[in-house]
């Protein structure tokens, strides 16, 4: 993987640059959809290329391991042929979902014990055998294995997991460097900052990932409850100490608003489940705003899902058609929605990035945050 910085904006931390991977260029700054389990949820593969015009999307180690599992993933020669996806591929290494699996999981030292939601089985995530998994789903960027804290946390064991999290990246690191890719092209391990949201942990932690000098970086455990304007102190305080020439991938963020106010301290990526959940449940992201398609308002609206959504495919639909849709129930409800929600997402990182290249990226950001907020 490389990174090439194109542009710096006068007035912020933002950035432009370029990552070239194995399966393509990224352009940065950049949103990734999330599919899960090897699928966008309600988003055809076609779509996600020409229409959303995605240029990486995530994949988990949790899910992906549990279903379809290893063996399948490896015989299909990795997820890329697996699921029909010739573009870059990021996996997050599974620590989150184990995070969220509070009441089914052990954390020690080895690694984490914990049962299969889907049929209570029992499992062990090291940060070796993590590692391992990552090598045979085959994305092309993979994550550390590391502990996501809860908010609030007390300061103890968020010092004790920081560390036990610096612990297992070194053993990560170190099984990484042991082992080759599967199918032929190159795979890039990111290590992941943690500290929760004590300032001096924070920049402990971004110091001791800094000094592992990997290709990228990612900044965890925020977006997990905390205040935005914590979230924003932390990630400054991070992007500060990381170095400029690499990539920063912000973990699980966020809203339009956070996406474009952690641009403009630094990050270069960004993954969240938002735009398609929210579309499955009726909200929609807009240019001018943020739409409940359920509201009665919409019921004899003809008009388009955003004016300047010109180059999203859904425009085609009107508010009051996708209303209709989604309180009928109807599957075409959720495709229509999650497809204008990414669509969106990624026309946002876009217009950041043309901005940021333009030099008024900050102007730019000042005024679209207020529309970003409204309620229509």
């Amino acid at each position: 993987m490389q990174f090439q910085l194109k542009a710096n904006d006068p007035g912020s931390s933002a950035r432009a640059g370029i990552i070239t991977t194995a399966h393509g260029e990224i352009p940065t700054p950049i949103f990734m959809p999330v599919g899960t389990q090897s699928t966008v949820k309600a988003v055809h593969q076609r779509e996600l290329k020409e229409d959303i015009k995605a240029k990486i999307i995530l994949g988990n180690t949790y899910h992906l391991y549990l279903r379809p599992g290893t063996e399948l993933l490896k015989s299909a020669g990795g997820l890329h042929k697996f699921m029909n996806w010739d573009g870059p591929i990021l996996t997050d290494s599974g620590g989150y979902q184990v995070y969220s699996l509070s009441e089914n999981r052990k954390i020690k030292e080895d690694g984490v014990t914990f049962r299969s939601h889907i049929d209570g089985s029992k499992h062990l995530f090291s940060p070796e055998y993590v590692m391992d998994v990552q090598r045979i789903i085959g994305a092309d960027i993979i994550m550390a294995f590391d502990e996501c804290t809860p908010y609030p946390c007390d300061r103890e064991y968020a010092t004790r997991s920081m560390e036990m999290t610096h612990r297992w990246l070194k053993r990560c690191v170190d099984r990484f460097d042991a082992t080759e890719p599967l199918y032929g092209y190159e795979q890039t391990l990111f290590p992941i900052v943690q500290g929760s949201t004590y300032d001096d942990l924070r920049k402990k932690s971004a110091e001791t990932i800094a000094s592992f000098n990997r290709p990228g970086n990612a900044i965890g455990g925020l977006s997990v409850g905390e205040p935005e304007e914590e979230m924003y102190r932390h990630t400054e305080i991070v992007c500060n100490i990381l170095p400029a020439d690499k990539p920063r991938y912000l973990m699980g963020v966020g809203t339009p608003v956070n996406i474009l106010e952690n641009i403009a301290l630094g990050v270069d990526m960004f993954d969240c489940v938002m735009p398609t959940r929210n579309a499955r449940n009726g909200m929609l992201f807009t240019s001018e705003g943020i739409i409940n398609i359920r509201n009665e308002r919409w019921k004899d609206d003809l008009s388009v899902l955003d004016p300047n959504g010109t180059t999203w495919v859904d425009q085609s639909y009107s508010k009051a058609y996708l209303r209709h849709l989604t309180v009928a129930g109807e599957m075409l409800a959720a495709q229509i929605a999650s497809i204008h929600n990414l669509g969106f997402y990624l026309w946002l990182v876009a217009e950041a990035r043309k901005h940021i290249l333009e030099g008024d990226f900050v102007s730019w950001k000042n005024h679209m945050v207020p529309k970003l907020k409204n309620r229509l």
